[in-house]
């Protein structure tokens, strides 16, 4: 890292606090907790707009969805920190120890639906040339069943992911060792 992580004693008590929720979830506090911590209104927004996409329960887009927009937009971004760790994410909610590899190179050689083709097609335009981005697109996605606010969502959750992808450029953020083997490998019992 380019900037010092912070130190998880030095960090005021509800960010600490949101950092042990993770740990004890994942059995290790992710990278990005600490690097973000360091700045603290950042860490607050950073993670409420993250659980505002990426927690909600509305929509037509599952937690495998979000997590294939973060794989497969973060992949063109070239951001490792974001590939690894929502690959991670995405093996483990679309149940398949290969999904993440296959989205990440080249989504479009994926066993995926035509539904999800279809959305991440979308948010690939919307990361490569959003300007571009017209009604021919958004009917796309609605002839695959997702309306006006999953488009919107899909947009959110690219742009997000956009900062996130140059943040941990610029900060030099590697994942952790652990999110290689999430997913992959059968979780051991507490």
């Amino acid at each position: 890292m380019r900037y010092p992580l912070a130190d998880i004693d030095n960090v005021d008590d509800d960010i600490r606090a949101q950092i042990l929720e993770v740990a004890e979830k994942s059995g290790f506090v992710p990278n990005v907790f600490l690097a973000l911590a360091r700045r603290p209104d950042e860490f607050r927004a950073f993670f409420a707009y993250y659980d505002a996409l990426m927690e909600k329960e509305t929509g037509n887009l599952t937690k495998a969805d979000r997590e294939m927009i973060v794989v497969a937009t973060s992949a063109i971004n070239h951001c490792l920190y974001c590939v690894v760790a929502h690959g991670a994410m995405l093996r483990i909610f679309q149940k398949d120890a290969l999904i993440a590899d296959v989205v990440a190179t080249n989504y479009r050689q994926a066993d995926i639906s035509p539904r999800q083709m279809a959305m991440l097609d979308f948010a690939v335009k919307v990361c490569e040339e959003p300007w571009a981005v017209g009604d021919a697109d958004h009917q796309r996605l609605a002839d695959h069943g997702f309306d006006a606010e999953d488009a919107w969502d899909i947009a959110a959750i690219t742009g997000f992911f956009g900062l996130s992808n140059r943040i941990a450029h610029i900060s030099g953020m590697l994942p952790n060792p652990e999110f290689y083997t999430l997913g992959r490998l059968p979780r051991e019992k507490k």
